[in-house]
């Protein structure tokens, strides 16, 4: 605990506004105060220091030696609260948007969350990229406002589209003709891993895992040089990719989507950004 006692900010401000205005009657238009109040204020500030501010012999108004010091100190005190304030809170009094984005999302809507943010300079938007099951938990869990997700068709999302996958197999090195089949998969609990796996079990092909990654851009490459048989959405499909099916007795996979999420009480700026990644994901309602 300080044992000096504390400057408070509202009467150093009277204080400063004495000063620079030469006037305790201008310094209470100032500060929007009475005269009678700065004068207090001026007298609890002498009080608490025990010495005298202002000469008080003359109709002017003429700062002491120590109110001269004090008043370094003052605009010192004002400056440091103020950034302080606004470092901590200031900017963003419109608050904090919490946005999570599947990681193959992240690039191609930086400039319309660029946009938004130049739109919104009050708001601090803070964007969360990483694995659908991690964002639909995060959301859950209150750490997210704001979620774009991949997921099976189960939960009532707010919009959603169709998201197609497609088995995807390198043209120049196919992993499918290997034994054990080699699979690019995303980690454990990752979206598209348990169909893949569970797909060629029940035809009774012996599979591994040879490549894991949660970049949706490092399996689609992994697969197309042939490192392991992916199932990915159908527009991670490159030049280089055969794309397996029916031939090879692989089902197709239709019951996922792209879905976006958002509570009830969304604040005014969730629903406009909601608005935004609707129209550019094409989403419907």
């Amino acid at each position: 605990m300080s044992r000096y006692p504390m400057f408070n900010p509202q009467l150093l401000l009277s204080f400063v506004a004495v000063c620079e205005s030469s006037s305790f009657t201008r310094a209470a238009e100032r500060v929007n105060l009475s005269q009678s109040t700065v004068s207090q204020q001026i007298r609890r500030l002498e009080d608490m220091l025990g010495k005298p501010l202002f000469e008080r012999s003359s109709h002017l108004v003429q700062l002491t030696e120590e109110g001269v010091k004090l008043l370094s100190y003052a605009r010192r005190i004002i400056a440091l609260n103020e950034e302080a304030h606004d470092a901590l809170a200031g900017p963003w009094r419109d608050g904090v948007l919490r946005l999570g984005l599947p990681e193959d999302f992240m690039v191609p809507t930086v400039d319309l969350l660029a946009s938004f943010n130049g739109q919104h300079p009050n708001l601090r938007l803070d964007v969360t990229s990483g694995l659908s099951a991690d964002l639909q938990r995060a959301y859950l869990e209150g750490e997210l406002d704001l979620v774009l997700v991949k997921q099976r068709r189960s939960q009532m999302p707010r919009a959603a589209r169709p998201e197609p996958l497609l088995w995807l197999d390198s043209q120049m090195r196919p992993a499918i003709e290997q034994s054990p089949v080699p699979l690019a998969v995303f980690p454990l609990n990752g979206l598209y891993r348990d169909e893949l796996c569970q797909a060629l079990e029940r035809l009774g092909i012996r599979w591994r895992i040879s490549y894991s990654s949660a970049s949706l851009a490092a399996l689609a490459a992994a697969s197309a040089a042939g490192l392991g048989v992916s199932l990915l959405p159908a527009s991670c499909r490159l030049p280089s990719h055969r794309v397996l099916g029916a031939g090879e007795g692989l089902p197709p996979v239709d019951d996922f989507e792209l879905a976006l999420f958002f509570r009830d009480d969304a604040s005014p700026a969730t629903l406009t950004l909601a608005e935004h990644l609707i129209a550019y994901c094409g989403l419907r309602r």
